[in-house]
């Protein structure tokens, strides 16, 4: 049994510390990149890894702090009006440049393990259930008045369900994959696009139309936000009550979409 490799000691420069925690092979990934990782945040992860890696936090208490901030982008959203969405949006960004952090801190120190994956999935899992909740709870609209709000939360309660579904179909092909004894999937277009037809048609068709995107922590702010921007001309909570309707069949329809693309692709294939 080989012996963990050492922690490396501070970075004596960003360069140095940049070819370390963002290998072609990180900055390259399909799937495990979200897009304001490779528009921006990328670029910014660095210097805040950077002051990261001169505290004794580790990479597990990046990935805590990550979750903190998730938690509190799903809380902002029950601000009333613009103020509270404009605030979720900006902790929704900031989630996402700490959750590129927490791999750098661990490659740099040498430190990933499963128990980091696992908090990386636990934060991302219970951050995209709770901003819903929190879309319904705007949806529903202050004071709360129950029976009647029920409705809303409700509608919110299932988007929220749908939404860790259509996550964990991903994670579930893994473990199909691991139980049946088969290499882990790369992550390349070839592995996960479907093997033809009329799924593989539909699938290019999404492209112009990617509202199975709509459904993580950043696109729900945005959309919250530009809710809210909407509201002040049309009236609240109208617009917030709309949105919430709208995105649960179309969650639905990413759902089915998901699993249809999965089974008709080789990633379950033996």
């Amino acid at each position: 049994m080989s012996e963990p490799m050492p922690e490396r000691g501070i970075p004596s420069s960003l360069a140095k510390q940049r070819a370390v925690t963002q290998p072609p092979e990180v900055r390259g990934r399909r799937n495990a990149e979200h897009w304001t990782a490779s528009l921006y945040l990328r670029d910014l992860s660095p210097y805040l890894t950077w002051v990261l890696l001169h505290t004794r936090i580790s990479a597990n208490g990046v990935t805590g702090l990550m979750i903190l901030v998730g938690w509190s982008t799903a809380a902002a959203l029950l601000i009333p009006g613009i103020w509270g969405a404009l605030l979720a949006v900006v902790l929704g960004q900031l989630q996402m440049l700490v959750d590129c952090c927490d791999g750098e801190v661990a490659r740099w120190r040498r430190t990933s393990s499963p128990a980091g994956v696992f908090l990386d999935k636990v934060g991302h899992y219970s951050t995209e259930a709770l901003i819903p909740l929190a879309l319904g709870i705007r949806a529903a609209a202050y004071p709360l008045e129950f029976p009647a709000d029920f409705l809303w939360t409700t509608i919110a309660a299932m988007l929220a369900l749908v939404i860790v579904l259509n996550k964990a179909l991903n994670d579930m092909v893994h473990v199909a994959r691991a139980n049946a004894g088969l290499p882990k999937l790369a992550d390349t277009h070839g592995e996960t696009a479907p093997r033809g037809g009329l799924v593989a048609t539909l699938r290019k068709a999404a492209r112009f139309l990617p509202f199975h995107r709509l459904y993580h922590s950043v696109e729900l702010t945005l959309i919250a936000l530009a809710a809210a921007v909407v509201g002040l001309f049309v009236g609240q909570p109208l617009v917030d009550r709309v949105v919430v309707a709208a995105l649960l069949p179309l969650a639905l329809l990413a759902l089915v979409g998901h699993f249809v693309a999965i089974m008709a692709s080789r990633r379950v294939r033996s």
